[in-house]
């Protein structure tokens, strides 16, 4: 079976560029709260004016670094997003909190791929959530990294979480319209995660948001 994987925009930073990004086919936004590091944070009063202009069925995600249940439910509260991204590790009765809370919001846990641990890790997580996000940040470092940086992982480790996890994952870390096509070959993700790949000076690119749409290709389902 052959499907265009679902690709969802992050860095959203504007009603305009969230209405730029969903006319060339974003299916999903992703909204960066705080953060400790890295691109697109913007404050939760933009978050939650972007949020109630965006239609049906778009999914607006908020990116949380938060890792405290109550917190993190006050924050989706405030914002009003229909996803959260939990983008460090949080305890597993978290996931529990956050499911009795928040009744229909969805819930994605970012899996920073470095080694073959991270499969382990999303294999034991998955159960919790709707969905993985996989990533190539690195929350062990002093100021941590969780998101945004750019970079490519090791897309065999992400394919292994593909076939093993039994749960939608999508790809982020480093894609761009020159890459895409490997990416989706390599890894047959659900969906895909994109920022720095259609920014430029700080601002969501419109060519470069219609190159990757016109370079993005069908994914095989993997058994």
């Amino acid at each position: 079976m052959r499907v265009m994987p679902r690709v969802k925009i992050c860095c959203i930073g504007s009603r305009d560029e969230a209405h730029l990004a969903i006319r060339h086919g974003a299916d999903a936004l992703g909204l960066v709260s705080a953060m400790p590091s890295g691109p697109g944070p913007i404050g939760e009063d933009v978050i939650a004016d972007i949020v109630a202009t965006v239609p049906p069925p778009i999914a607006t995600f908020l990116l949380t670094c938060l890792t405290d249940a109550d917190a993190i439910i006050d924050q989706q509260h405030r914002c009003g997003t229909n996803t959260l991204q939990l983008v460090d590790a949080v305890s597993i009765n978290t996931y529990a909190k956050l499911r009795r809370a928040l009744p229909g919001i969805g819930i994605v846990q970012v899996i920073h791929v470095r080694d073959h641990e991270s499969v382990r890790e999303a294999c034991a997580l998955a159960p919790q959530v709707d969905a993985l996000l996989l990533d190539s940040g690195n929350p062990d470092l002093a100021v941590k990294e969780l998101g945004g940086t750019g970079r490519v992982h090791d897309w065999s480790l992400s394919r292994r979480i593909v076939q093993a996890c039994g749960r939608p994952v999508f790809l982020a870390g480093g894609l761009r319209a020159d890459n895409i096509v490997a990416a989706v070959t390599s890894v047959c993700p659900f969906g895909v995660d994109l920022c720095s790949g259609v920014r430029s000076e700080d601002h969501l690119d419109e060519p470069k948001l219609a190159a990757f749409f016109a370079a993005l290709p069908f994914s095989g389902v993997p058994a």
